[in-house]
């Protein structure tokens, strides 16, 4: 190789070394960037608060409760007061044996919704409290219709029945709103006796119908039956509460109150009190389903976090491979100036002789 040949050489693999390290100092910074935000992913772990299933027992509570008759009382407050007398609430419970409430609906069948007559069956709805009566104060079938409850009944029963019906009334309006109400009594095929069962005018009016006038849609009914009522006294003073030797309460004892709500002396009335344990399972279950939500959003946020540091490993393995090519290529270089650089300095060396 000629002295101009080779030094032209070994300046095109300088050049390619200068591009080799430039290229390398680039890789090397893309990976330092690769590395930080990797980095930052990893702390963006860290940071993440990992969502804790709710514990049953933080929505269980220890219940007093005691027996006054049929009156169940579960005990809402007990407040300690300076002279050692207690302040309690407490909500009553009972069974109320004649109340509305909702029956089974049978399909209504009328020619004129708006004005009725409205049948169920073979049976004309009567308006509730209307018994039209003979003079000897019987049943009056020529006015009102056959009614098989109603003529079996005396004068004395049907006065009885009326008061009945003025009570049924007030409870309707009470509870359902105030509007006319219907009734038809339905006979116990077993007891033989009569119940009745009661529908509002307006659901009767409001209802849907097709051509031949039977409902479609659904039409409230209700009859007599047993229903759970409850009832909050608040602050009764002047209550004793007893424990046993655990401190677990296990009497109560409520005073009578005068007119004027203060405690009378004396005439306290002493219960047993019943421990027991309630859930609020509702509130449970609300805390368990805001779980499940936050669980599923906090691995939705894993699965992208990896999913994203996945791609920068990738990046960096393809970054580190293109790295070694690089310095394969570059050792590779060096050899090839090592030996160019010989031969320079041996043709320099050849001419320095010819000349001398």
């Amino acid at each position: 190789m000629g002295m101009a040949a080779s030094q032209a050489r070994f300046l095109g693999l300088t050049a390619r070394k200068t591009n080799v390290e430039f290229e390398g100092q680039q890789i090397n910074q893309q990976r330092t960037t690769l590395s930080n935000q990797s980095a930052n992913y990893y702390n963006d772990l860290l940071g993440m608060s990992v969502p804790v299933p709710p514990s049953v027992d933080d929505y269980t509570k220890t219940v007093y409760s005691f027996q006054d008759g049929a009156l169940t009382n579960q005990i809402t407050a007990m407040i300690a007061q300076p002279d050692g007398t207690y302040t309690v609430s407490y909500i009553r419970q009972w069974t109320d044996d004649f109340s509305v409430v909702g029956a089974s609906t049978s399909i209504v069948n009328t020619t004129d919704k708006e004005n009725g007559p409205y049948k169920v069956g073979a049976t004309t709805l009567r308006t509730l409290g209307t018994i039209p009566t003979k003079a000897d104060g019987t049943y009056d079938s020529a006015t009102g219709g056959s009614d098989e409850y109603l003529e079996s009944l005396s004068a004395d029963q049907i006065k009885q029945l009326q008061k009945e019906e003025e009570e049924y009334i007030k409870l309707l309006k009470s509870k359902y709103g105030d509007d006319d109400y219907l009734v038809r009594y339905v006979k116990n095929t077993s007891t033989g006796e009569y119940s009745p069962y009661f529908y509002k005018k307006s659901d009767l009016k409001g209802a849907n119908y097709d051509d031949n006038g039977n409902s479609q849609s659904n039409i409230n009914c209700y009859t007599i039956g047993s229903e759970t009522k409850t009832e909050e006294v608040k602050a009764s003073v002047g209550c004793e509460i007893e424990k046993d030797s655990s401190g677990r309460y296990i009497n109560i004892t409520i005073p009578q109150y005068d007119e004027n709500g203060d405690p009378i002396e004396g005439s306290g009335i002493t219960y047993s009190l019943t421990t027991s344990t309630i859930t609020d399972q509702d509130a449970y279950n609300d805390a368990m389903n805001q779980y499940e939500y936050e669980k599923y959003e906090y691995d939705q946020a894993i699965d992208e976090i990896n999913a994203k540091i996945e791609i920068i490993q990738a990046q960096d393995k393809n970054l580190e491979l293109r790295l070694k090519q690089l310095d394969t290529e570059q050792d590779a270089i060096s050899t090839e100036m090592d030996a160019v650089q010989k031969v320079i300095e041996k043709n320099t060396e050849g001419t320095f002789k010819t000349f001398g």
